[in-house]
């Protein structure tokens, strides 16, 4: 795991450009990246590559009007008071929306140009990405997953510190119990290598969730604490 921001651009171009396409990159980063943009082809691939496939989530939706009452509910859920969230973990109804998180997944892809070549079907064949949030918690994270090096690299796109307070990422297969992957930090990209255990089994449906825990983290084999995020991995 490493709260550096920091990225290998000699091996690690398809997660770059992913980060750049998903805004994900800070303001110095992104302009370092924009200027071998204009000069490296190689890159200028991969964020074609990464567009069209972020793009095509939005296919697998139809357009649906929504109903009236949802304006209501969000503006309750942006601006209301936060609500206590002990009970998250336990929320059925938590569970439930995480088969909608491709949903989530092409809303952060909105804006993207969709008018670009199609790329190499094989290119990100292995890539998982996960979008991490919870109904009443402000803490919403991307997950990336890059299979050669067997890590996943979580970034926040919103979150606060919490005294005497850590977050833990945890790795759910199925309805199997939690497993650690330790503690995080909400304000420093995170690279989080996966044990042999989990890397054997993780793949598209796998969840990813965040709980907060006591400092050092969960003192039992599971989760304790409240979660804050969740999301299931998804193929891009």
């Amino acid at each position: 795991m490493s709260e550096t921001g920091h990225i290998d651009e000699t091996g690690d171009h398809g997660v770059l450009a992913g980060e750049y396409v998903l805004g994900l990159l800070d303001a110095a980063e992104h302009a370092a990246f924009a200027a071998r943009l204009r000069v490296e082809p190689e890159l200028q691939a991969e964020v074609r590559s990464w567009r069209q496939r972020l793009g095509q989530l939005d296919a697998e939706f139809a357009e649906t009007p929504a109903p009236s009452a949802v304006w209501s509910r969000l503006e309750r859920r942006l601006f209301a008071p936060d609500a206590s969230r002990a009970g998250l973990w336990h929320s059925l109804a938590l569970w439930r929306g995480l088969t909608g998180v491709a949903a989530a997944v092409a809303v952060v892809a909105i804006g993207l140009n969709l008018a670009m070549p199609r790329p190499d079907p094989n290119a990100f064949a292995a890539q998982l990405v996960a979008a991490l949030s919870a109904q009443g918690s402000n803490v919403q994270v991307v997950a990336l997953y890059n299979a050669q090096s067997g890590q996943v690299r979580l970034t926040a796109l919103s979150g606060d510190k919490v005294p005497d307070k850590d977050y833990e990422l945890w790795a759910i297969e199925g309805a199997e119990a939690p497993k650690s992957l330790g503690v995080i930090k909400i304000d420093a990209r995170n690279d989080v290598k996966l044990p042999a255990d989990i890397l054997a089994r993780f793949g598209p449906g796998t969840t990813l969730a965040i709980s907060l825990e006591p400092l050092g983290g969960s003192p039992g084999a599971g989760p304790t604490g409240p979660v804050v995020a969740a999301g299931k991995a998804t193929p891009i």
